[in-house]
């Protein structure tokens, strides 16, 4: 009688979430750690593919030219400081101004570590002041909404004048932003969230 054959054994496919990354994607995580620790026009190509692992050709394959990695990074940059500031969202529901003081509290944290570099999109709108720059069109949409949803969250408030809280509050950031830079653990970072307070009662009704 004629032995029929082992039954196939079953290929073990892996695991895509232990699959090395991609070259591109590491590309965009070692543009975001050099764009953000040196600025976007101190590091050149050749140092991203090098940190990366990766050769020249594969970063244009994925990437057009270093102004549109410069897009990507900052685009990146713009998903995580939105995730970041909405997480305020969640813990107080239907409370703006608890909302936004969270968010507060953890730049003020951020802004006093060592090694802090402030908001990277901040940072790519001075370097690009050029009008239509892929990295300064980035930059500005991103301040553009910022300051579109601060006013959103005065006006929810109740703020008498929704415009000017939240361009103060924007000011406050925007001055965290760059003094945690300069000043680090016990510079006025520490005061952010008492100074935003006193702005919103002087403000709302």
């Amino acid at each position: 009688m004629k032995k029929s054959p082992p039954p196939a054994r079953a290929v073990r496919r892996p695991d895509a979430a232990a699959s090395p990354p991609r070259a591109a994607e590491r590309i965009r995580e070692s543009a975001r750690e050099l764009f953000y620790r040196e600025g976007i026009r101190a590091i050149g190509v050749d140092e991203i593919v090098s940190r990366a692992g990766v050769t020249k050709p594969s970063l244009y394959r994925s990437f057009a030219s270093k102004d549109e990695l410069a897009a990507a990074y900052l685009e990146d940059y713009d998903a995580a400081f939105w995730e970041r500031f909405d997480e305020g969202a969640a813990e107080h529901p239907d409370d703006p101004r608890a909302q936004l003081l969270a968010y507060l509290a953890g730049l003020a944290q951020r802004a006093t570590k060592a090694g802090y570099r402030g908001c990277g999109l901040t940072n790519a709108a001075v370097e690009y002041p050029e009008p239509g720059h892929p990295a300064r069109k980035v930059s500005e949409a991103h301040k553009r909404a910022l300051r579109e949803r601060l006013v959103g969250m005065a006006r929810q408030m109740g703020a008498r004048d929704a415009q000017a809280l939240g361009d103060g509050l924007l000011l406050l950031i925007e001055g965290t932003f760059a003094s945690g830079q300069l000043f680090g653990k016990g510079g006025p970072a520490r005061a952010l969230v008492a100074s935003a307070e006193r702005l919103i009662d002087a403000s709302v009704k």
